[in-house]
């Protein structure tokens, strides 16, 4: 589990085997953080988070130790202020892929996964964008493989299909090329891989 603050959380399956109607508590979240993502991962994955302003920490899941449901979690990343995690990727480890980012005015770019070297969680991480004015902040990460097409949605219903392999692939310290032209006002909502 991954929150908007940084903190992440690993909790093995077999504490949700019994849920209830009511449900359960899956992590405790301190006051003005929110749940951001989970994601089931293995023994000897990487975990990256990636940040709203920017920013990427890639570590080794075994760096997080298991805790009980009721857990708060532990520090992932260290944020800079006004920033916020916006996604947690696995990386397996004969994983190959690319890391694509999408800023909220309609720029993106894929990453090779080796420019993301492995660190101890809790530091600031690296930069994985370079972001600007005409940028905006990143709004959504993906790893990508063998997936054909990416479909992006913005906030006012416009939606475009474009093929992964159009959209250049560059370095970390990049800003990306234009995938989508929005109205005015128009920010990406979300993106999805297929």
């Amino acid at each position: 589990m991954a929150t908007k603050d940084g903190i992440i959380k690993k909790t093995g399956l077999e504490e949700f085997n019994n849920v209830r109607r009511s449900g359960l508590i899956a992590i405790r979240l301190r006051k003005g953080d929110l749940l951001r993502q989970v994601s089931k991962i293995k023994d000897n994955d990487h975990l990256i988070l990636i940040t709203k302003k920017g920013q990427s920490i890639r570590f080794k899941e075994k760096d997080i130790r298991a805790m009980g449901r009721s857990a708060s979690g532990v520090r992932g990343i260290r944020l800079r202020k006004e920033d916020e995690v916006i996604g947690m990727e696995v990386i397996s480890l004969e994983e190959k892929g690319q890391l694509l980012v999408v800023s909220e005015n309609g720029y993106g770019k894929r990453t090779d996964l080796k420019e993301y070297r492995i660190q101890k969680r809790g530091g600031t991480g690296i930069k994985t964008a370079k972001l600007t004015s005409k940028t905006g902040d990143l709004v959504n990460s993906k790893i990508i493989n063998n997936e054909q097409d990416l479909i992006v949605i913005s906030q006012k219903g416009q939606v475009i299909r474009t093929k992964i392999a159009s959209i250049s692939k560059l370095s970390r310290s990049t800003q990306g090329v234009r995938i989508m032209r929005l109205e005015e006002k128009d920010k990406v909502a979300s993106v999805t891989c297929v």
